[in-house]
């Protein structure tokens, strides 16, 4: 059984300063981050993966994603498929898919978009700044966790270099990149259970807030690059696992900076089991689980064993033919 408690102690102290730091900035300029993070983002952000070694993957090391666990969003350059991921953010799922249900999200805009950083929509239909008429939601920043779900430990790496400088564990879990305390601590955190979080590694999606950690209700960014100060602080709720390539060609610009900009739209989104079956893409992911994926790791290790940044690890996906 997966619960949700406080955060351990380090992370609620690390947490609380960095959002008293952040009290002053606006509703519109802290949806995501406040502008002058939004501009460092930019400046830290991974390089681009290395072109990656071919790799065979047998028939058994792929999975088959549920449609009810999909995500589809139309934009003007092409249809864009996110894995949802309630397991690490049940309310924020349960959120999406009441919006989702209600077709709050048809026909509104991409309202900003920073290049090398995020794509962030689902603003107010009136004022893109704001967002829907909806009860703030609790931060689902990370999950304590006593087993499953059950992250690889693959290397060091710390939570947030900017604001919980602490060092925990980096892996895999079910074909997302997450980050973990490692489960060597659980013999003495008291309650058996450690902290684990999905990473803002390209690709990510998650939901947007102001200054208060506990305010997220409708807007939601997708990531273009892999902006680690945003770990452990905004809630991460799935995966692009097709149409990244569309999410890249989103208009860059903010709707509240720049009154030339012509801001992209959202055409619909809609969660996979409500599509017609001729309308579903059959998504298949790497397990990451898999003995096929620790050999796919073992080809992108250097001369010294040591492998690339997870950011910097794709995990393998693909439209079934």
């Amino acid at each position: 059984m997966i619960m949700r408690l406080t955060l351990s102690a380090t992370f609620a102290l690390a947490l609380t300063a960095a959002a008293c730091g952040r009290e002053a900035a606006t509703e519109a300029d802290a949806e995501v981050a406040a502008s002058a993070a939004s501009t460092a983002a930019v400046a830290t952000q991974a390089e681009p993966a290395a072109a990656e070694p071919a790799y065979d993957f047998p028939a058994e090391a792929w999975r088959t994603v549920d449609q009810d666990r999909l995500l589809y969003i139309d934009t003007d350059h092409g249809m864009v498929v996110v894995e949802l991921a309630p397991e690490f953010a049940p309310n924020h799922v349960a959120r999406l898919r009441e919006l989702v249900g209600e077709r709050f999200y048809d026909f509104l805009v991409w309202h900003r978009v920073i290049d090398g950083f995020m794509a962030q929509g689902g603003g107010a239909r009136a004022n893109p700044g704001h967002a829907a008429d909806k009860p703030p939601m609790e931060a689902e920043f990370t999950i304590r966790r006593a087993g499953e779900p059950a992250v690889s430990e693959l290397q060091d790496r710390v939570v947030n270099p900017g604001q919980i400088p602490q060092m925990a564990k980096a892996g895999f879990w079910n074909g997302f990149h997450a980050g973990t305390q490692t489960a060597a601590l659980a013999g003495i955190t008291g309650d058996g259970m450690v902290q684990s979080w999905l990473l803002h590694c390209r690709g990510a999606a998650a939901m947007a807030r102001t200054s208060d950690p506990n305010s997220a209700r409708s807007q939601f960014y997708i990531t273009t690059g892999s902006p680690d100060h945003l770990n452990a602080t905004y809630t991460v709720w799935g995966r692009v696992r097709h149409g990244m390539d569309a999410v890249d060609r989103i208009a860059v610009g903010s709707a509240m900076e720049d009154p030339d900009f012509r801001p992209d739209v959202i055409r619909s989104m809609r969660i996979g089991s409500e599509l017609p079956a001729e309308d579903q893409i059959e998504i298949e992911v790497v397990d990451t689980d898999s003995e096929a994926f620790a050999g796919y790791l073992d080809t992108l290790r250097n001369a010294q064993g040591n492998l690339p940044d997870i950011c910097e690890i794709t995990v393998p996906s693909r439209i079934a033919e």
